[in-house]
């Protein structure tokens, strides 16, 4: 098994996924980094995952915060599939993916045998329905108080633990199952156990995760009596059979005898408004013809029924949670869509209406001869083609994943540049932009084009919100802070500001100030830029006084980042002098 996946479950990249394959990998906030976390917490190469001998190891880098994996400080820790990896405030999920061959199909594992009409339910010796007036934790009267305090810790640690996984909403329903199963086989002491989920569309019980416990044999397909099985769906009871292999009540042909079952547990999935399924666990007969007809003590009691019984009813929790977080994504990816549809739709609907009246200006234009009238009409259209332009590069930049195209470049041509092809758009609006160019800059490697996107969509939400101001001026100043060794670019203006309550999510894709003008994409698109560079785009807007918007990331060479030997962890400062 070489393919992981870590998914963040917490933190400033909340739902990020990121594959590796059999490789090692730095994690942190560097964009040297396959795995960048923008977390400011987090160390710029926090930590590594090293891969060798099919087993993925991390280990800190000596970072700040430290790493920890469920919850423990470690500076190297093997990982397993599941486990929870701490950085700064994010936390991360990971999991090893199985390999293709590995493990078999579940139909190859499970067989459900024998006939509704074979009453294996004679084998049944004791039932308990967990809705009833049977306690969970009924101690023997026979037991000692330390053995009825000993045996109901264990009992609810073991629930603790089910709990816990039927919870971890960022599992896959088979590999949470699988887990929950693990556990109730080391609990109850079973050899193996199946679960078995009803069919959404069918209704239909199929069985979905097998176990079996570490150093059992297992040979060929697990048998699973189907008249038990139904037994318990019909009365929603859970029940435990007796040691088959020495009770006169079986005959020899009857399926649990057949099977090689011993003795079995099966209990219902009972969620709260239907029956989820079933777990059914079992001892096996050995495997050696002489030992085979020697009685065995049983392995099953009725403590260990009802712990199961609880168990059944976590598991049925935590399927029908499964199924309503899956029913949720499903209809905010679908509500997503339409917002992203009706958005982009009214705003290209505008971009249009301009063309179309720049055209008619146009064609009016040519019919009459008039060249003021064709040049105002192109002028018009030229103004479209740029907002169509401007819009799909946003689209791009912000759908897609990607590398900053590092190159040694310079800051105050890019920025320049971005100037320059606002300068008319300032001009029309009646604002005055002043762009102020530092004269120290160190040299430094950048994307360029991605840096200059970032800058145009930054300067341009400042002229939309100053239209209609008098005096209305924009700064644009550029330079490089030596104290955290970081480029930047200010971009001030003296408008009405935005309001407070709006600050928090002026970068939230399609949240937009500007009304039927704006898309909600250029602050985004923005901030992610600068992100991709390892840097943050912070804002300091005061009501009628206007905005700053600051656009800082690290100095960088080709080669890496320049100050490799010291780990600077403090968050990107918000205020530069």
């Amino acid at each position: 098994m070489a393919h992981a996946t870590l998914l963040v479950i917490q933190g400033v990249d909340q739902g990020a996924r990121f594959e590796v394959d059999g490789e090692t990998v730095g994690i942190g906030r560097g964009v040297d980094n396959k795995i960048r976390i923008l977390d400011t917490e987090v160390s710029r190469r926090h930590a590594v995952f090293e891969f060798a001998d099919g087993r993925y190891t991390v280990v800190d880098r000596n970072s700040s915060n430290g790493t920890f994996v469920d919850g423990n400080p470690i500076r190297r820790q093997v990982l397993k599939g599941g486990d929870h990896i701490q950085l700064g405030r994010t936390a991360i999920l990971f999991e090893m993916e199985p390999d293709e061959d590995e493990p078999p199909l579940i139909a190859e594992q499970v067989n459900l045998v024998g006939q509704v009409e074979l009453d294996d339910r004679s084998s049944i010796v004791r039932e308990f329905r967990g809705d009833s007036s049977h306690k969970i934790f009924e101690p023997d009267q026979r037991s000692d108080k330390s053995q009825i305090v000993a045996q109901t810790v264990a009992n609810l640690q073991a629930l603790y633990r089910i709990s816990e996984e039927a919870v971890t909403a960022s599992l896959p329903l088979d590999r949470m199952l699988r887990r929950i199963l693990d556990l109730s086989i080391e609990v109850v002491g079973a050899d193996r156990g199946c679960v078995l989920v009803s069919d959404l569309q069918t209704g239909e019980i199929q069985p979905l995760v097998f176990s079996s416990r570490e150093g059992t044999e297992v040979a060929g397909k697990m048998p699973v009596s189907r008249s038990i099985v139904n037994y318990v769906l019909e009365n929603g009871q859970g029940v435990r059979t007796s040691n088959a292999q020495h009770d006169q009540r079986f005959a020899p042909g009857q399926s649990i005898i057949q099977a090689g079952i011993r003795e079995a547990v099966c209990v219902p999935m009972q969620g709260r408004y239907q029956l989820m399924g079933a777990i059914y666990v079992d001892t096996t007969s050995p495997t050696d013809e002489n030992k085979a007809d020697e009685p065995r003590a049983e392995t099953f009691d009725d403590d260990q029924l009802r712990l199961l019984m609880a168990i059944g009813r976590q598991s049925a929790l935590a399927v029908e949670n499964n199924r309503y977080q899956q029913a949720l994504v499903k209809a905010e990816r679908l509500a997503a869509m339409g917002q992203t549809i009706a958005t982009l739709s009214h705003h290209i609907k505008n971009i249009l209406q301009g063309v179309r009246g720049g055209s008619y200006l146009i064609d009016r234009g040519l019919q009459s001869h008039e060249e003021t009238m064709v040049r105002k009409g192109w002028g018009i259209v030229e103004k479209n083609q740029n907002k169509i332009y401007h819009l799909v590069m946003d689209m791009l930049s912000f759908s897609t994943e990607r590398k900053p195209a590092w190159e040694n470049a310079s800051l105050n041509d890019a920025v320049a540049e971005a100037c320059e092809l606002l300068q008319g758009r300032a001009e029309d609006a009646d604002l005055q932009l002043d762009c102020q160019y530092a004269t120290d800059l160190p040299e430094s490697a950048f994307d360029s084009e991605g840096i200059q996107r970032a800058v145009l969509n930054v300067v341009g939400n400042a002229i939309d919100a100053l239209e209609g101001c008098a005096e209305g001026t924009i700064e644009v100043r550029t330079g490089h802070d030596q104290e955290t060794d970081e480029l930047f670019v200010a971009v001030t203006d003296n408008g009405p500001g935005i309001p407070l309550d709006q600050v928090e999510t002026v970068f939230n894709v399609f949240e937009s100030t500007k009304g039927a003008r704006g898309t909600g994409l250029g602050l985004a698109v923005s901030r992610k830029i600068v992100r991709e560079h390892g840097g943050e785009i912070t804002l300091d807007s005061r009501p009628d006084q206007g905005c700053r918007f600051l656009l800082a990331w690290p100095l960088y060479d080709l080669d890496g980042v320049i100050d490799d030997v010291i780990d600077d962890d403090s968050a990107h400062s918000e205020t530069i002098v």
